[in-house]
């Protein structure tokens, strides 16, 4: 798949960002990329590239975004069944783009 392909679907893709990275990172990460996880990818970029002038992206404020819009599936359920390492920072990963501050704590959920 050409990178001008990738692009045409994702049109707020980071550079350097590929479907084919995309997945390497989730095979890598235990998930099989489905139409909905290149939904949330969609959204994440999309959302990013909106906020490209603000100086921080609060967690917060991306978790409601994704909660309200994929609300009608779910929300915050749906997409934790989806992206098990949170919504927010694996999405993150998988989108090519910087977690925001806060969003992953790698001691969250340790039994060690």
């Amino acid at each position: 798949m050409s990178e001008t392909s990738n692009q045409e679907g994702f049109p707020h893709a980071p550079p350097g960002w590929s479907q084919q990275s995309a997945a390497e990172v989730a095979a890598g990460e235990g998930i099989s990329v489905g139409a909905d996880h290149w939904e949330v990818i969609r959204a994440l970029q999309e959302f990013f590239a909106r906020h490209e002038d603000a100086p921080s992206i609060h967690t917060r404020e991306l978790h409601d975004a994704l909660d309200e819009h994929f609300h009608a599936r779910g929300g915050m359920k749906f997409l934790y069944k989806l992206l098990p390492g949170g919504p927010v920072s694996q999405g993150c990963r998988l989108a090519g783009l910087e977690p925001p501050a806060g969003s992953t704590d790698p001691g969250f959920g340790s039994v060690q």
